[in-house]
Protein backbone atom coordinates (compact mmCIF):
# COMPACT_ATOMS: atom_id res chain seq x y z
CA UNK A 1 0.00 0.00 0.00
CA UNK A 2 1.22 3.45 -0.92
CA UNK A 3 2.03 5.92 1.88
CA UNK A 4 -0.49 8.61 2.81
CA UNK A 5 -0.66 11.89 1.53
CA UNK A 6 -1.09 15.20 3.32
CA UNK A 7 -1.92 18.62 1.61
CA UNK A 8 0.46 21.36 2.97
CA UNK A 9 0.80 25.42 2.33
CA UNK A 10 4.16 24.43 1.39
CA UNK A 11 6.87 21.94 1.37
CA UNK A 12 9.40 21.74 4.77
CA UNK A 13 12.73 23.59 3.52
CA UNK A 14 14.85 21.73 6.38
CA UNK A 15 15.12 18.24 7.11
CA UNK A 16 13.07 17.93 10.17
CA UNK A 17 9.20 19.64 10.24
CA UNK A 18 5.71 19.37 12.31
CA UNK A 19 2.80 17.73 10.62
CA UNK A 20 0.18 20.28 12.48
CA UNK A 21 -3.45 21.60 11.94
CA UNK A 22 -5.79 19.85 10.29
CA UNK A 23 -3.62 17.29 8.19
CA UNK A 24 -1.43 16.87 11.77
CA UNK A 25 -4.98 16.09 13.77
CA UNK A 26 -5.94 13.44 10.81
CA UNK A 27 -2.49 11.97 10.52
CA UNK A 28 -2.01 11.25 14.11
CA UNK A 29 -5.47 10.75 15.62
CA UNK A 30 -8.02 9.67 12.33
CA UNK A 31 -5.24 7.24 10.74
CA UNK A 32 -3.44 6.82 13.82
CA UNK A 33 0.47 7.11 12.27
CA UNK A 34 3.04 5.79 14.32
CA UNK A 35 6.82 6.31 14.40
CA UNK A 36 8.45 4.34 11.32
CA UNK A 37 5.25 5.56 9.09
CA UNK A 38 6.01 7.01 5.97
CA UNK A 39 3.83 9.23 4.17
CA UNK A 40 4.19 12.16 1.63
CA UNK A 41 3.74 15.64 2.08
CA UNK A 42 2.26 17.89 -0.95
CA UNK A 43 1.86 21.56 -2.11
CA UNK A 44 -0.77 20.88 -4.61
CA UNK A 45 1.39 22.48 -7.62
CA UNK A 46 3.61 19.41 -8.42
CA UNK A 47 5.80 19.20 -5.27
CA UNK A 48 5.86 16.39 -3.13
CA UNK A 49 8.48 15.11 -0.03
CA UNK A 50 8.57 11.63 1.07
CA UNK A 51 8.57 11.50 5.16
CA UNK A 52 9.00 9.53 8.36
CA UNK A 53 7.27 9.82 11.71
CA UNK A 54 9.78 10.45 14.27
CA UNK A 55 7.00 11.13 16.79
CA UNK A 56 3.67 11.49 17.65
CA UNK A 57 1.87 14.50 19.60
CA UNK A 58 -1.54 14.76 20.74
CA UNK A 59 -2.78 15.83 17.13
CA UNK A 60 0.63 16.35 15.22
CA UNK A 61 3.36 14.08 13.50
CA UNK A 62 6.63 15.13 14.23
CA UNK A 63 8.73 14.33 10.69
CA UNK A 64 12.51 13.86 8.97
CA UNK A 65 12.36 14.21 5.28
CA UNK A 66 13.65 11.71 3.18
CA UNK A 67 13.27 12.92 -0.09
CA UNK A 68 11.82 15.95 -2.69
CA UNK A 69 10.68 15.70 -5.52
CA UNK A 70 8.83 18.23 -8.25
CA UNK A 71 6.45 16.97 -10.49
CA UNK A 72 5.94 18.68 -14.24
CA UNK A 73 2.12 19.37 -14.87
CA UNK A 74 0.50 17.30 -17.40
CA UNK A 75 0.41 18.48 -21.26
CA UNK A 76 -2.13 18.79 -22.87
CA UNK A 77 -3.75 19.87 -19.97
CA UNK A 78 -7.58 18.45 -19.60
CA UNK A 79 -10.23 19.98 -18.62
CA UNK A 80 -13.95 19.23 -18.28
CA UNK A 81 -16.74 21.67 -18.06
CA UNK A 82 -19.64 19.79 -16.15
CA UNK A 83 -22.67 21.47 -16.22
CA UNK A 84 -24.35 21.76 -12.77
CA UNK A 85 -26.53 18.52 -11.71
CA UNK A 86 -28.76 19.02 -8.69
CA UNK A 87 -28.08 17.20 -5.70
CA UNK A 88 -24.31 15.50 -4.88
CA UNK A 89 -24.31 14.36 -8.56
CA UNK A 90 -22.02 17.14 -9.40
CA UNK A 91 -19.85 16.15 -6.43
CA UNK A 92 -19.54 12.69 -7.46
CA UNK A 93 -18.52 13.74 -10.87
CA UNK A 94 -15.52 16.10 -9.64
CA UNK A 95 -14.47 13.37 -7.57
CA UNK A 96 -14.63 10.95 -10.41
CA UNK A 97 -12.63 13.06 -12.70
CA UNK A 98 -10.48 14.15 -9.60
CA UNK A 99 -8.95 10.58 -9.72
CA UNK A 100 -9.31 10.36 -12.97
CA UNK A 101 -6.74 12.85 -13.49
CA UNK A 102 -8.59 15.90 -14.39
CA UNK A 103 -6.27 19.28 -14.17
CA UNK A 104 -9.27 21.84 -14.11
CA UNK A 105 -13.25 21.69 -13.60
CA UNK A 106 -15.25 24.29 -14.84
CA UNK A 107 -18.89 24.65 -13.56
CA UNK A 108 -21.05 25.63 -16.53
CA UNK A 109 -24.54 27.43 -16.01
CA UNK A 110 -26.07 24.91 -18.94
CA UNK A 111 -30.22 25.94 -19.91
CA UNK A 112 -31.06 22.54 -18.54
CA UNK A 113 -29.25 22.81 -15.44
CA UNK A 114 -31.80 22.58 -12.52
CA UNK A 115 -29.62 23.51 -9.84
CA UNK A 116 -28.82 27.44 -10.01
CA UNK A 117 -25.55 28.76 -8.25
CA UNK A 118 -26.68 32.22 -7.19
CA UNK A 119 -25.34 34.52 -5.13
CA UNK A 120 -24.44 32.99 -1.81
CA UNK A 121 -25.79 29.48 -2.47
CA UNK A 122 -23.11 29.48 -5.93
CA UNK A 123 -20.24 30.39 -3.71
CA UNK A 124 -20.78 27.76 -1.08
CA UNK A 125 -21.86 24.95 -3.80
CA UNK A 126 -18.37 26.15 -5.60
CA UNK A 127 -16.53 25.31 -2.15
CA UNK A 128 -17.98 21.99 -1.84
CA UNK A 129 -16.75 21.13 -5.70
CA UNK A 130 -13.10 22.71 -4.15
CA UNK A 131 -13.45 20.08 -0.78
CA UNK A 132 -14.64 16.94 -2.93
CA UNK A 133 -11.69 17.82 -5.74
CA UNK A 134 -8.98 18.31 -2.81
CA UNK A 135 -10.18 15.00 -0.53
CA UNK A 136 -10.39 13.27 -4.00
CA UNK A 137 -6.98 14.08 -5.21
CA UNK A 138 -5.28 13.05 -1.35
CA UNK A 139 -6.87 9.69 -2.05
CA UNK A 140 -5.51 9.53 -5.71
CA UNK A 141 -2.14 10.73 -4.64
CA UNK A 142 -2.14 13.03 -6.76
CA UNK A 143 0.93 15.96 -7.32
CA UNK A 144 -1.07 18.75 -8.84
CA UNK A 145 -4.13 19.85 -7.36
CA UNK A 146 -7.26 20.19 -10.07
CA UNK A 147 -8.15 23.96 -10.40
CA UNK A 148 -12.12 24.50 -10.10
CA UNK A 149 -12.83 27.58 -12.69
CA UNK A 150 -15.59 30.04 -12.47
CA UNK A 151 -16.91 32.97 -10.54
CA UNK A 152 -18.39 30.48 -9.39
CA UNK A 153 -19.86 29.45 -12.70
CA UNK A 154 -19.05 30.11 -16.62
CA UNK A 155 -22.30 31.02 -18.94
CA UNK A 156 -22.07 29.18 -22.30
CA UNK A 157 -21.07 32.66 -23.94
CA UNK A 158 -17.85 32.41 -21.79
CA UNK A 159 -17.46 28.91 -22.52
CA UNK A 160 -17.84 28.92 -26.26
CA UNK A 161 -14.59 30.33 -27.44
CA UNK A 162 -12.41 27.44 -25.14
CA UNK A 163 -14.61 24.54 -25.94
CA UNK A 164 -12.99 21.49 -27.70
CA UNK A 165 -14.84 18.78 -27.52
CA UNK A 166 -18.62 18.14 -26.38
CA UNK A 167 -20.28 15.21 -25.70
CA UNK A 168 -23.32 14.31 -27.35
CA UNK A 169 -26.02 11.53 -28.11
CA UNK A 170 -26.12 12.25 -31.63
CA UNK A 171 -22.90 13.27 -32.91
CA UNK A 172 -21.14 10.82 -35.51
CA UNK A 173 -17.80 11.09 -34.05
CA UNK A 174 -16.50 8.90 -31.38
CA UNK A 175 -13.81 10.57 -28.43
CA UNK A 176 -11.68 7.51 -29.38
CA UNK A 177 -10.51 8.32 -32.64
CA UNK A 178 -10.77 12.28 -33.54
CA UNK A 179 -7.40 14.05 -33.99
CA UNK A 180 -6.28 15.49 -30.46
CA UNK A 181 -3.67 18.47 -29.71
CA UNK A 182 -0.67 17.50 -28.29
CA UNK A 183 -0.26 20.47 -26.20
CA UNK A 184 -2.12 23.65 -24.84
CA UNK A 185 -5.33 21.95 -23.55
CA UNK A 186 -8.37 19.78 -24.35
CA UNK A 187 -11.81 21.18 -23.09
CA UNK A 188 -14.20 18.97 -22.72
CA UNK A 189 -18.14 19.71 -22.52
CA UNK A 190 -20.33 17.14 -20.35
CA UNK A 191 -24.10 18.43 -19.89
CA UNK A 192 -26.15 18.33 -16.79
CA UNK A 193 -28.78 15.74 -16.62
CA UNK A 194 -31.60 16.91 -18.86
CA UNK A 195 -28.56 17.15 -21.80
CA UNK A 196 -27.42 20.17 -24.25
CA UNK A 197 -29.93 22.15 -26.06
CA UNK A 198 -29.52 22.65 -29.58
CA UNK A 199 -28.89 26.34 -29.10
CA UNK A 200 -26.30 25.35 -27.09
CA UNK A 201 -24.71 23.15 -29.49
CA UNK A 202 -25.18 25.43 -32.07
CA UNK A 203 -23.18 28.11 -29.85
CA UNK A 204 -20.69 25.64 -28.77
CA UNK A 205 -20.12 23.88 -32.62
CA UNK A 206 -19.96 27.51 -34.24
CA UNK A 207 -17.68 28.63 -32.40
CA UNK A 208 -15.02 25.68 -33.11
CA UNK A 209 -15.81 22.99 -30.96
CA UNK A 210 -16.75 19.22 -32.49
CA UNK A 211 -19.29 17.17 -30.91
CA UNK A 212 -18.76 14.08 -30.11
CA UNK A 213 -19.86 10.80 -28.67
CA UNK A 214 -18.31 7.79 -26.50
CA UNK A 215 -20.51 4.91 -28.20
CA UNK A 216 -23.71 3.72 -28.11
CA UNK A 217 -24.89 4.36 -24.80
CA UNK A 218 -26.04 7.43 -22.65
CA UNK A 219 -24.17 8.13 -19.59
CA UNK A 220 -25.52 10.09 -16.49
CA UNK A 221 -23.92 13.72 -16.11
CA UNK A 222 -21.87 11.92 -12.95
CA UNK A 223 -20.42 9.47 -15.05
CA UNK A 224 -19.63 10.72 -18.49
CA UNK A 225 -16.88 13.41 -17.42
CA UNK A 226 -14.72 10.63 -16.17
CA UNK A 227 -15.43 7.82 -18.73
CA UNK A 228 -14.34 11.04 -21.15
CA UNK A 229 -10.98 11.33 -19.44
CA UNK A 230 -10.49 7.82 -19.52
CA UNK A 231 -10.52 7.70 -23.16
CA UNK A 232 -8.08 10.67 -23.41
CA UNK A 233 -5.67 9.61 -20.78
CA UNK A 234 -5.37 6.36 -22.72
CA UNK A 235 -5.03 8.13 -25.99
CA UNK A 236 -2.20 10.59 -24.87
CA UNK A 237 0.01 8.10 -22.38
CA UNK A 238 -1.23 9.21 -19.13
CA UNK A 239 -2.58 5.56 -18.69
Amino acid sequence: MSAPLFLVQSLPSGQRCVLDGPEGHHAAVVQRLRPGEHLVLCDGRGGMATAVVTAVAKSALELMVLERRQAEPAEPRLVVAQGIAKGDRGELAVQAMTEAGVDEILPWAAARSVAQWRAERGVKAREKWVATAREAAKQARRAWLPVIGGTPDVSTKELAGRAGFVLHEAAQDRLSNVELPGTGEIVLVVGPEGGITDEELALLTGAGARAVRLGETVLRTSTAGVAALAVLSARLGRW
